[in-house]
């Protein structure tokens, strides 16, 4: 009977050895399944990942291009504008003093040329400043007494305040200046008090 239970004992003890010899073959597929979900899942989440990020990049590209585009339509004829800056300055002159010469002579026939020539030269200079508003162009206000600010004004000068209420304010307007939308392309000259 002993040799009988050694026999039992070996036969188990093969037994045992072959199960664990043997691949389990469900398992390892499952097992290599479930890893290869795993993979293609966490290689999926990589690459949505990727295709957010370059949607998002592209959409800030898009959006950046749009401001740009419109930011040069804005100022697209900025040098043109500007070139005629001075034209409106003499324009400004020009009225003075054909203003100042119609005060001044007496003669009816004279004095009736220059009112005629000063509705022309009026004329003109409304219809060029109303097609550089058209533009965008607007004046910026500036007159004697306001505060000066370093931003929006060009002081060429200091001269003494005549009173002590125009210290720091501004004098004298030597120049206008103008802005072409939101942009400044000419600041205004001024002279300050001090």
């Amino acid at each position: 009977m002993a040799k009988k239970d050694q026999n039992e004992e070996t036969i188990n003890k093969d037994i045992n050895t072959e199960e664990q010899n043997t691949p389990v073959t469900e398992e390892n597929a499952e097992n290599q399944e479930v890893s290869a979900e795993e993979k293609l899942s966490e290689e999926l989440g990589k690459e949505k990942d990727k295709f957010l990020r370059l949607f998002a990049e592209f959409e800030n590209y898009k959006k950046r291009t749009a401001k740009e585009r419109i930011e040069l339509f804005k100022t697209a004829g900025q040098d043109v504008v500007s070139a005629m800056l001075p034209v409106l300055d003499d324009f400004d002159r020009a009225l003075n003093e054909i203003q100042k010469q119609a005060k001044h002579d007496n003669e009816t026939s004279k004095n009736e040329v220059v009112n005629e020539l000063l509705v022309g030269v009026e004329l003109i200079n409304n219809k060029f400043r109303e097609a550089l508003k058209g533009k965008g162009l607007t004046e910026i206000e500036t007159s004697q007494g306001d505060a000066f600010d370093a931003e929006l004004h060009e002081a060429i000068t200091q001269i003494p305040a005549p009173s002590d209420d125009l210290k720091g304010r501004i004098i004298d307007v030597i120049e206008k200046g103008y802005q072409l939308g939101d942009k400044i392309i000419r600041y205004p000259k001024v002279v300050v008090g001090k």
